[in-house]
């Protein structure tokens, strides 16, 4: 998505917002990196350190559940699932990538909760490293955003 638009400005204000998020340990460096981005830019864009929950889950697979337990609280806008799935030799990574991904989709559609999805998906741990801070700031933005337009649209 290269030059793509990063977000209408009005719909970034997250001052009155309270966000969750679910942070994979496995590939820790990688993934403490997106959740430092995202931390930092949801402050930036106006988000209370009180109004963020940060829970850390053993791997991407075990990320949908903590989702799960918190969408079901109803305390939140909006979540942010962070992880990071890097190719191996086997089988295993599209199993881990696909069922990561349709966890989070289906919670988001199950609980009609905006869930910013910045799990990596990547071949090798360097294309991982680059994206970790702006897929972290990324997250940030979209969960602020899709935060108001689902308040805009109920």
């Amino acid at each position: 998505m290269f030059g793509a638009d990063k977000g209408t400005p009005n719909l970034l204000d997250g001052k009155d917002l309270a966000i969750g998020i679910v942070q994979a340990r496995f590939n820790e460096p990688v993934t403490d990196a997106l959740f430092q981005a995202c931390h930092a830019e949801l402050l930036s864009l106006g988000v209370q350190e009180k109004n963020i929950t940060h829970v850390k889950v053993p791997g991407a697979l075990e990320v949908s559940t903590a989702l799960q337990a918190m969408a079901e609280r109803d305390d939140f806008d909006a979540l942010i699932a962070l992880g990071c799935i890097i190719r191996g030799e086997t089988y295993h990574f599209e199993l881990v990538a696909n069922e990561s991904g349709a966890g989070v989709t289906r919670l988001s559609l199950d609980y009609q909760v905006p869930i910013a999805n910045a799990i990596l998906t990547t071949e090798n741990l360097e294309q991982a490293v680059a994206r970790q801070e702006d897929k972290g700031r990324d997250a940030a933005r979209v969960a602020v955003e899709m935060a108001h337009v689902l308040e805009q649209i109920g």
